[in-house]
């Protein structure tokens, strides 16, 4: 896998602004540490703000998260290394890239088929061999791989949508934000016990809606 191109400087600073964000799981650190978010970056007028702690915009009318939500949602998520996970909302795949270093298995789903391509190549030249990416209607998930240990949601539903409730299984965790998609949403995080749903709310973010769907761009 390619080295991260980062300056020992800059990593020092990447990592300082993730653990001052509340960041603590030295596993998701790791992970984040090991992926190059300026790989994920296609515009080159942005690279260079790859490894600063704010959202920047990808294709389609997307946006690659900012780290410190990556890494939070990611460290709430709980993986371990035999976990099937499934991510709702490919984007750049910087999210993905972070959880194959983390679980057994990753797909990841998208509606925009020029994202699912984009990121495919660049899982493909960092040699990430544990994950599928599908363009796909991610609000109904991937029932034909269902179950799944976790579910991660990188688009913001007003509810934790039923379909991927469904597809979660006994003791599995799911992370979603929730809201509507022009206020500031809640973070949700669910977990599935043999009687029913468990919700955690963690904080405040935004996030792109949810939509179902398959984009025709």
């Amino acid at each position: 896998m390619n080295a991260p191109s980062y300056t020992p400087e800059q990593k020092m600073q990447f990592l300082f602004a993730l653990r001052s964000r509340g960041l603590t799981d030295a596993r998701v650190l790791n992970a984040m540490e090991a992926v190059d978010r300026a790989q994920f970056v296609q515009d080159g007028v942005f690279k260079d703000r790859a490894y600063e702690d704010m959202p920047l915009p990808i294709a389609c009318g997307q946006t690659i998260s900012q780290p410190s939500v990556v890494g939070l949602m990611t460290q709430a998520l709980d993986v371990s290394p035999r976990h099937h996970v499934l991510e709702i909302g490919t984007g750049s795949g910087y999210q993905g890239a972070i959880l194959s270093h983390l679980a057994r298995r990753v797909f990841t789903v998208d509606r925009h088929k020029r994202l699912v391509d984009d990121a495919r190549a660049t899982f493909e030249a960092l040699d990430l061999r544990n994950i599928t990416v599908v363009t796909a209607d991610g609000s109904r998930g991937l029932p034909d791989q269902a179950p799944f240990d976790r579910i991660i949601v990188t688009a913001a539903a007003e509810d934790p949508p039923g379909p991927l409730l469904a597809q979660l299984k006994i003791g599995g965790i799911m992370v979603v934000p929730c809201g509507q998609a022009e206020t500031v949403q809640t973070l949700v995080k669910v977990v599935r016990g043999e009687d029913g749903f468990d919700y955690t709310e963690l904080r405040d973010v935004r996030f792109v809606p949810l939509l179902e769907g398959v984009s025709r761009d």
